[in-house]
């Protein structure tokens, strides 16, 4: 098919916006990117299903993103398509002890909401961004408590069996990774949760709120931790006591705050981004003998960093 001609099945086959040429900036928390072929937000299950179908007539690669919290792309772009979950998929439902919730809704939304119906569990979340589905990914949270360990079910997407339920056991949660992403789109999930008093709940979430504050970039435009925690060590604590704190190239920043986050200081590119963490690896390398997997994901074409 032409890119023409794939628009315009796409825009038969989705309810939902179908755009071509999308500055891949405006959909990621780095605020960097080049265009994705094209950028398609599914409404409903049938325009997954139909977007799918196009994207395999065409012979096009697809990635399902969420808010963009954890993925640097590419200066050159995407050449595939970028789903992005719409209307249908960003409900949530409370029923009693649980929370049901679409794969494209807002964590943020449902922190809030387990809050003011006095439902505990989700308090270290606070302050994590991004969709239900992306913090399922890559099992968010912190050095205690993650989100893995709440899930009831999961309801997954795949292109060639459809709908897969899995219950939370069946699920591979590792630290900043799941076995999911691998098994198809992230469509629903259930939480479980407790009941608590709403007082203690504000205290907890409080807390939690005010350590991310003092120990991360808020507001930042950046992708969380750049690199994985080794085995018994601190990303962060290696790239500080390699003096890198501060260190820039082009408009991306070691963060003063802390040092596993690259800020987009000033129109940084992805390439400045890519450049800060081969610096880090290298150094941290010579130094320490220890190798930083990085954590985000990259999009695009990259030369490994």
């Amino acid at each position: 098919m032409t890119v023409d001609r794939v628009h315009e099945a796409l825009r038969r086959a989705v309810s939902g916006e179908v755009r071509a040429a999308e500055p891949m900036a405006r959909h990621t928390t780095f605020r960097i990117g080049g265009r994705a072929r094209y950028f398609i937000t599914c409404d409903s299950l049938s325009d997954l299903k139909g977007a799918l179908h196009v994207l395999s007539l065409a012979d096009l690669e697809w990635i399902a993103l969420g808010r963009g919290s954890n993925v640097l792309v590419s200066d050159s772009g995407w050449p595939g398509a970028v789903i992005v979950l719409g209307k249908e998929f960003r409900k949530h439902v409370v029923d009693g002890t649980h929370l049901h919730a679409g794969g494209g809704a807002v964590l943020a939304a449902l922190v809030q909401e387990a809050y003011s119906k006095g439902l505990s569990g989700l308090e270290f979340a606070v302050g994590i961004p991004g969709t239900v589905a992306g913090a399922l990914a890559m099992n968010a949270g912190d050095r205690e408590r993650w989100i893995g360990s709440i899930i009831e079910s999961v309801t997954l997407f795949d292109p060639e069996d459809g709908l897969v339920a899995l219950r939370g056991p069946e699920i591979t949660w590792g630290y900043r990774k799941s076995s999911l992403p691998e098994r198809g789109i992230i469509v629903e999930a259930v939480l479980k949760v407790a009941e608590a008093d709403r007082d203690t709940i504000r205290l907890a979430m409080d807390g939690s709120l005010r350590r991310r504050r003092r120990t991360q970039p808020i507001g930042a435009a950046c992708a969380g931790s750049v690199f994985v925690n080794p085995e018994g060590d601190s990303a962060g604590r290696l790239i500080e006591a390699a003096g890198l704190k501060g260190a820039r190239i082009g408009g991306a920043v070691i963060s003063d705050v802390h040092a596993n986050f690259i800020v987009n200081e000033r129109d940084a590119r992805a390439a400045d981004v890519v450049a800060l963490i081969r610096l880090i690896m290298s150094d941290v390398k010579d130094r320490y003998g220890i190798e930083l997997k990085p954590e985000i994901r990259f999009l695009g074409a990259f030369e490994e960093p």
